[in-house]
């Protein structure tokens, strides 16, 4: 997926990133100190390195107060009370659910990529994989209505051709959805995080992270601010993007090994070896990569109506918007580029 990330970041972002530092900082000449970002503990990003060693500070010239959280949704909260100015690595459903209710979040970047984290896993004694994908057709399967897995079922079966009219689906968390495949009470089943890993010791993916992403069924978080933040501060925003993106290039690189790491590992509240099983299964685009039609040049934005659609007819929201290309501001990001 990473074509050349550190390449990319030295021809533009690094350069943005100088000119950006050099610049008099607008947020300060309107008088902002300080600014509170939202994050995730155990959720090891390379840009949890530059947070520790106040890196963002530096560079966006005033205090970055960080607060953990918990989910999505109590992010979209925070930043709705103001409480909170950016969101790092929030997940596009919450997103999407806030922006469907008239919050007025904008996506700015591609925080993470995780479609190896989140899929469906048929029973091994089936010997069923996506060159007979077709013979699913009858089969009960376990899946989270209304979330992401739920969307990446949803398409998958439609890629194969397989009827939702014939399968019997049963809404079930990922935990439970595992249980259920391991004692042969359903067929194949869809989750996350640690109930897709248990899922996968007794079952096969149909589709690689790579081959869904191919399809356009993407598995990611964004960094994300109120559009009126991001309005009133574009440069800021710019440079907090710049650092990221930074931090991500050299983690890319894979040239600084365990000493990056630790720095991430301990901030993120993990032991080493966790954060490196952790991190193992993600995946940092590079800006240019976030740039192109996978991503923020129509992918996301088709993604995130998608999830939306489905969020609706599940019953979880009342209703989606036409589109969600207003809740994708790239501008800040093209700055950090240097375009």
């Amino acid at each position: 997926m990473m074509k050349n990330p550190l390449a990319t970041f030295l021809g533009g972002t690094a350069l943005a990133l100088c000119a950006l530092t050099l610049n008099s900082p607008a947020a300060q000449a309107q008088g902002l100190d300080e600014i509170t970002v939202g994050y995730f503990l155990e959720w090891p990003l390379p840009m949890m390195e530059p947070k520790a060693l106040g890196t963002y500070d530096e560079a966006l010239g005033l205090t970055v107060n960080w607060v953990s959280f918990e989910t999505g949704t109590a992010m979209s909260a925070a930043m709705a009370s103001g409480d909170v100015q950016i969101a790092v690595s929030q997940g596009v459903p919450p997103f999407v659910v806030a922006a469907s209710a008239g919050q007025d979040l904008e996506a700015l970047d591609v925080a993470v990529s995780y479609s190896d984290n989140d899929n469906c896993v048929v029973a091994s004694k089936l010997e069923i994989d996506k060159t007979n994908a077709a013979d699913l057709a009858g089969k009960k399967v376990a899946v989270p209505l209304g979330t992401a897995a739920h969307y990446g079922f949803l398409r998958q079966m439609d890629h194969f051709g397989i009827e939702l009219s014939s399968l019997s689906i049963v809404d079930m968390a990922p935990p439970e959805g595992a249980v259920a495949l391991s004692q042969g009470a359903v067929d194949f089943a869809c989750g996350y995080g640690g109930g897709l890993a248990r899922m996968k010791e007794h079952g096969n993916v149909l589709l690689t992270g790579k081959e869904k992403e191919d399809l356009g069924i993407l598995v990611f978080d964004v960094t994300s601010a109120p559009e009126g933040f991001v309005a009133e501060y574009p440069d800021l925003v710019a440079k907090f993007l710049a650092v990221t993106a930074d931090a991500n290039a050299r983690w890319n690189a894979g040239d600084e090994g365990d000493a990056m790491l630790k720095v991430i590992a301990e901030d993120s509240g993990m032991d080493l070896e966790a954060a490196r099983a952790a991190i193992a299964t993600m995946e940092f685009p590079s800006v240019e990569e976030q740039l192109s039609a996978k991503w923020f040049d129509g992918g996301v934005q088709t993604f995130m109506k998608g999830v939306a659609d489905v969020f609706v007819e599940a019953g979880s929201i009342g209703s989606a918007r036409d589109s969600y290309a207003g809740n994708v501001n790239v501008e800040p990001l093209k700055i950090a580029a240097g375009e």
